[in-house]
């Protein structure tokens, strides 16, 4: 098994253990921060300021943060920059436990409800973050798995980006638009010519992926 993954991709030049704790102290904070910045956006939606209004009623900013797409961006961010698959693991876990941690502290205590259901949904993905994110930093690699493997993880982030169907197609916002470019970014491969392949075997892939699985993660 070891010597398969390796095949993919091989773990990076390793770094200091206090490196490693102050990366994994960084982004527990980091997501902290936006978790508790996501709800005070949709709490006080009303009561922003001024500029922070506008943008917010221009991009929608508030409900952008309230999907996946951008959260599975961040987390394929962490994963695939991380040192190795099991430091993506941990980061990506430890970032979320961070998220949604401070996201539905706040709504209980600040906001004064805690959408029970919604919470559940975002606890269970928070529960397999760390499976998805060693898989996903293998995406990383160089091999044809690792290329498939990309196309695969794009597919997934093009029907969270995207609704559509029989005869129409739309993006949720144009923030999500900018996510799936990000991911496109990401992802791509050595030269414009293999990239482009990934790209087009995603959107493929997501559309059959749509038919098996109608369903998206908005």
């Amino acid at each position: 098994m070891i010597k398969f993954l390796n095949d993919i991709r091989n773990a990076e030049n390793p770094i200091s253990n206090n490196r490693k704790i102050i990366n994994t102290i960084a982004l527990l904070f980091l997501g902290i921060a936006l978790g508790i910045f996501a709800k005070y956006l949709d709490f006080r939606q009303a009561e922003l300021p001024g500029v922070l209004m506008a943008i917010d009623e221009e991009l929608d900013i508030s409900n952008f943060l309230g999907r996946f797409a951008i959260w599975v961006l961040i987390a394929l961010c962490i994963s695939i920059y991380s040192n190795s698959a099991i430091r993506a693991s941990i980061n990506v876990f430890v970032f979320f436990v961070g998220m949604v941690a401070s996201y539905y502290l706040y709504s209980n205590y600040i906001a004064g409800f805690f959408p029970r259901s919604y919470a559940m949904i975002w606890f269970g993905f928070t529960a397999v973050s760390p499976l998805l994110a060693f898989v996903c930093w293998y995406a990383r690699g160089k091999s044809k798995r690792a290329f498939i493997l990309s196309a695969l993880i794009l597919a997934v982030l093009f029907n969270m980006c995207f609704v559509y169907g029989f005869g129409y197609f739309s993006a949720w916002s144009v923030l999500e638009v900018i996510v799936f470019i990000i991911g496109l970014i990401v992802l791509k491969r050595d030269t414009l010519r293999s990239s482009a392949i990934m790209g087009t075997m995603s959107i493929v892939l997501a559309f059959l992926l749509n038919i098996v699985i109608p369903f998206h993660f908005g």
